[in-house]
């Protein structure tokens, strides 16, 4: 069983390193059924395993953030942080997943960015959550999952599965400590300050309803796309990093 679990493991990044696929992680999710259920229900129970995928953002992009304001800057964002780096990772999970169901396994492969619950902007599975337990990152205070490699300037997805992975259960311990960068830039001041607990609802730390309707406020602006992620571009993790990682 070990030589399968590493050559599926083996397999998997491989195909994920062909796609320019930036981090591959593996969960154990046999203790967190009832916690992935809070948000995707009993459509993503009974699978004991996970693969994290996180596709990088351009450097130079995220970087524009900066000025958003100008409507270049913005737009550029918007495409490719979220339409194309959303279309890349879907079809990854769609290809990763149909290798696994040829050999015979369950494979759920789930949206990058689709929201089931619209009015609370909850997704059929935390990609946040998938990922910490696969240890590719801890969730900042910012809500979104920060990497050693990118800091939070990346974009995720997962697979839930059946088959027999060599996966972690080693949630990342969280390293903000006192850093309050995001807080202090947040134009919708929706961020509390507080470090992750897991299991933890989100508004101990988010307060989600200032968020949406600060960008209700920016969408009444046709002139450009209405994009923020002051959050992502501040976090010191991810805006002094040269990008060179394999």
């Amino acid at each position: 069983m070990k030589e399968r679990e590493d050559m599926l493991n083996s397999i998997i990044e491989r195909m994920g390193r062909r796609q320019e696929i930036s981090v591959v992680g593996f969960a154990d999710l046999s203790t967190y059924e009832n916690d992935l259920a809070a948000f995707g229900g009993d459509i993503v129970r009974g699978y004991p395993y996970g693969i994290s995928i996180g596709i990088a953002l351009s450097k130079d992009i995220v970087d524009g953030l900066r000025d958003r304001n100008n409507p270049n800057n913005a737009s550029l964002y918007h495409f490719h942080a979220y339409e194309i780096i959303n279309s890349r990772l879907d079809l990854a999970t769609s290809l990763m997943s149909s290798f696994l169901q040829r050999k015979g396994y369950r494979a759920l492969p789930t949206p990058a960015a689709e929201r089931t619950d619209l009015e609370n902007a909850v997704p059929t599975v935390s990609h946040k959550m998938v990922a910490h337990i696969a240890g590719l990152g801890w969730i900042g205070k910012n809500c979104l999952l920060i990497t050693p490699e990118y800091g939070p300037r990346i974009r995720l997805s997962s697979i839930l599965t059946s088959a027999p992975l060599l996966a972690a259960n080693n949630p990342v311990e969280q390293r903000c400590n006192t850093c309050r960068a995001c807080v202090e830039i947040c134009p919708a001041t929706g961020i509390k300050g507080r470090n992750y607990e897991f299991g933890e609802a989100r508004e101990e730390r988010f307060d989600f309803r200032k968020c949406q309707n600060y960008f209700e406020e920016l969408k009444k602006d046709t002139s450009k796309k209405s994009v923020c992620g002051m959050c992502l571009y501040i976090c010191p993790f991810g805006k002094n990093l040269d990008m060179k990682h394999p």
